[in-house]
C-alpha cells in the first residue's frame, strides 16, 4: 500500500510538471512584451545639468524613464515579458527623460524617488540601481536643476537663477 502512495504521488507530480511545461509553452505564442522591444529615437532629451545625477538616473531610471532602455534576454520570454513591457509602458507615460515635456513637477518627482522608485522587482535583477539617500539627494537637485533649465528655455529665456533653483531644491527636498 505504501509503495502504491509514493507511485501515485510521483505521477502527481509529474503531471503537474507536465502542465506547467505545457503552459510555458502555450503563453510563448501571446505576443505582448516581445515584439515592441525597440527603442523609439530621443526627440527631446531631459537636460542634466549635474553628470552625477545623471549618471544615477541613467543606472536607475532610465530602463523604464527613457527610450534607451536595455532590454535583456528575460525580456523576450513570457511571463517575463508582460512585466517589463508592461513596466516601460507605464515607466515612459510618467516620465520619459527621452521625450521630456515639463512634467512631473520637482514635489511629484521628489515624492516618488524618496518612495517607490526604483521599484522593489528592477532592483531585485539590477541591484546596483538600489539609490543611497546621498544618491537620492544629489538625484532630486539635479532632477530640479534640469527642471529650472528646461523652464527658462519654455518661457522665453527667462531661466531662474542658482539663488532661486536652489531655493526650490531646498523648499522640495525638505
Amino acid at each position: 500500500m505504501a509503495e502504491k502512495r509514493k507511485r501515485s504521488w510521483k505521477k502527481i507530480v509529474l503531471w503537474v510538471i507536465g502542465i506547467l511545461v505545457i503552459i510555458f509553452a502555450v503563453i510563448q505564442a501571446i505576443p505582448y512584451g516581445r515584439t515592441g522591444h525597440t527603442n523609439p529615437p530621443v526627440t527631446n532629451a531631459f537636460a542634466w545639468t549635474d553628470p552625477q545625477a545623471e549618471a544615477i538616473a541613467r543606472a536607475s531610471c532610465y530602463d523604464c524613464h527613457s527610450n534607451e532602455v536595455d532590454w535583456w534576454w528575460a525580456t523576450s520570454i513570457a511571463p517575463f515579458s508582460w512585466l517589463a513591457q508592461a513596466d516601460v509602458d507605464g515607466g515612459r507615460e510618467e516620465l520619459n527623460f527621452s521625450e521630456y515635456a515639463g512634467r512631473p513637477s520637482l514635489e511629484e518627482f521628489q515624492e516618488v524617488v524618496h518612495g517607490e522608485m526604483p521599484p522593489f522587482q528592477y532592483t531585485i535583477i539590477h541591484p546596483g540601481a538600489k539609490l543611497t539617500d546621498a544618491e537620492r539627494q544629489t538625484l532630486i537637485e539635479g532632477y530640479a536643476d534640469g527642471l529650472a533649465a528646461f523652464s527658462g528655455a519654455s518661457n522665453g529665456g527667462a531661466k531662474l537663477t542658482a539663488e532661486q533653483a536652489q531655493l526650490l531644491i531646498r523648499y522640495y527636498t525638505r
